[in-house]
């Protein structure tokens, strides 16, 4: 089992999330990961700083999505920051929800084919081809190709999706796939959907990292960390895949008032409402706890955790438990 952090933005400013990105790989995680939110911190900065700081661990966005951040920007994105690491760079395009997309006008419903389109150019770009390119989302003239050479030409991108079909792109097209496992209990369907994927387009799979993206909250006290992960849940609940979030008996009509609490702005309240089914959409519990609930994960075909959300009541003591007690149960 691999490991990775996914350092959210309600974790602190720009400055204490790079602090804790120095931090997670002094606690030997393999990978740190920025999502790529709209209208959030960005991670273009994030990560270039990030290169600057940190010497072993991969560096990386999740769910980079190809409407708001064009395929040319996203290659030369990759290529530079490849280069600034040294090799270290993992990308994640796709995304876990069309709505926030949305937000901006942009319609994304065609985000399948948007994808697909995306990666085979991200990756053609990197090769060093000229993309003159005719698809049903992008059309590119001769002119569309990088003017320099980048370090590596296979830098590993990863899809991060939802829903059925979605994992099942993901399988097929990615070097790896980045499923939200909310709750953890749905991480055999995202399992079976990219394996799917990977059968159809005759892959191998022990080439394949399916690479899981949880919440976490770790405490020494089991009940701060249950306290902890209910915002989260109030907030990011209600757009859960229906299928998922019925793997341990919910689902959106559980939500509603939740929401509509949120919407109104009484967070409070929002949280008040979360229900101990609710938090078993997170990882959440001592050290011994994670460590039971990564192996489940682990015996359903996940190769590696990303480790988001709050990640503790206390996060510079969470990453410090990860590193002492859980990270190094999985090394032995």
């Amino acid at each position: 089992m691999k490991f990775g952090v996914r350092l959210i933005e309600y974790l602190g400013p720009a400055q204490e999330l790079l602090r804790l990105a120095v931090l997670a790989e002094s606690a030997g995680v393999d990978s740190v990961w920025f999502p790529h939110d709209t209208f959030m911190r960005n991670t273009w900065v994030l990560t270039s700083a990030a290169a600057t700081l940190t010497h072993r661990v991969q560096l990386g966005a999740v769910g980079v999505n190809p409407y708001t951040m064009d395929p040319c920007e996203i290659a030369t994105y990759a290529a530079t920051l490849d280069e600034l690491t040294g090799g270290r760079c993992i990308l994640g395009i796709g995304m876990h929800t069309q709505k926030m997309v949305e937000w901006t006008g942009r319609d994304a419903s065609n985000y399948l084919q948007c994808t697909r389109e995306a990666v085979h150019m991200v990756r053609a770009l990197l090769r060093g081809d000229v993309v003159r390119f005719e698809g049903q989302c992008f059309r590119w003239t001769d002119q569309c190709y990088l003017r320099f050479k980048p370090l590596r030409a296979d830098i590993p991108i990863y899809v991060s999706a939802f829903g059925a079909d979605f994992h099942e792109l993901s399988g097929e097209i990615g070097d790896g796939a980045q499923p939200m496992i909310t709750p953890s209990a749905s991480a055999g369907l995202m399992v079976g959907a990219i394996q799917r994927g990977i059968e159809r387009a005759n892959r191998d799979r022990s080439r394949f990292t399916v690479s899981g993206c949880g919440w976490l909250s770790v405490s020494a006290e089991r009940a701060a960390a249950a306290e902890r992960m209910r915002h989260m849940v109030a907030y990011f609940g209600p757009y859960l895949e229906a299928s998922a979030l019925a793997t341990i008996g919910l689902e959106h009509a559980d939500f509603a008032q939740i929401k509509r609490l949120t919407d109104q702005g009484d967070h409070s309240g929002a949280r008040a409402l979360v229900t101990d089914d609710m938090l078993k959409l997170g990882i959440v519990g001592t050290p011994a706890d994670v460590v039971r609930q990564i192996e489940d994960l682990a015996a359903v075909g996940v190769d590696e955790v990303g480790l988001g959300g709050p990640l503790g009541p206390d996060p510079q003591a969470a990453i410090e438990l990860l590193g002492r007690h859980v990270i190094p149960h999985f090394r032995r």
